[in-house]
């Protein structure tokens, strides 16, 4: 896998302490189309992925809000967090007590980030690693997804990987605004937030969902 050196995420973005989650720092980027040049320069102009892990989402902040409020179903479990992007749920299963954490990313740029930012909050344990999903899920006990149904493409590769997890017995919880793809009428809500938006004013409402 090609690895993003460390000091590549600090010196293109600010830290800063995401809204519903200040528990945690991450380093995020104020101007993502800047962000986005230099991540096409340092790769030779081979077109990324825009920064999708430069952000904290608010279905992972609000999954990262759940976990650390509700901690029984991770504490003392391992978790795969799938779509790990800043690493931001991954922290938040760690400081609610989670005895490993994988951290999966198709983006180099996003698990270069979760290391920085796993150090920036003094949290161990969490391993990071590529694309998973069209592999068996690995041998955890939860399984953690924030704002992964970002389209019908990845949607339809993220619910079949769900799927089997849940039926080799991980718990599966998925963190998401209320965008279209997610099949609503398959799951239970676990939990319900008003997220501060990313980008400019207001809330989004946005739940972590339980895969029965």
């Amino acid at each position: 896998m090609r690895v993003v050196p460390s000091g590549f995420v600090r010196a293109h973005t600010q830290v800063r302490r995401p809204s519903l989650v200040p528990e945690v720092r991450l380093h995020v980027a104020d101007d993502v189309v800047a962000l986005w040049e230099a991540m096409e320069t340092a790769a030779g102009g081979a077109g990324e992925e825009p920064p999708f892990w430069a952000a904290a989402w608010p279905g992972g902040q609000a999954l990262a809000r759940c976990l650390l409020d509700e901690p029984a179903p991770v504490a003392g479990r391992t978790v795969l967090d799938l779509g790990s992007g800043s690493g931001l749920v991954a922290i938040a299963a760690v400081l609610a007590g989670a005895r490993r954490v994988l951290a999966s990313d198709v983006d180099p740029f996003s698990r270069t980030a979760v290391g920085v930012n796993a150090g920036l909050n003094g949290v161990r344990g969490i391993s990071v690693t590529g694309d998973v999903l069209d592999r068996e899920p690995p041998a955890v006990d939860l399984v953690v997804a924030g704002d992964v149904c970002y389209d019908r493409e990845m949607t339809g590769r993220v619910l079949p990987f769900l799927d089997r997890a849940r039926e080799r017995g991980c718990q599966v919880l998925v963190g998401d605004p209320g965008r279209p793809y997610l099949p609503h009428g398959r799951l239970e809500p676990a939990a319900v937030y008003d997220v501060p938006e990313t980008e400019g004013p207001g809330l989004r409402r946005t739940t972590v969902w339980r895969l029965p």
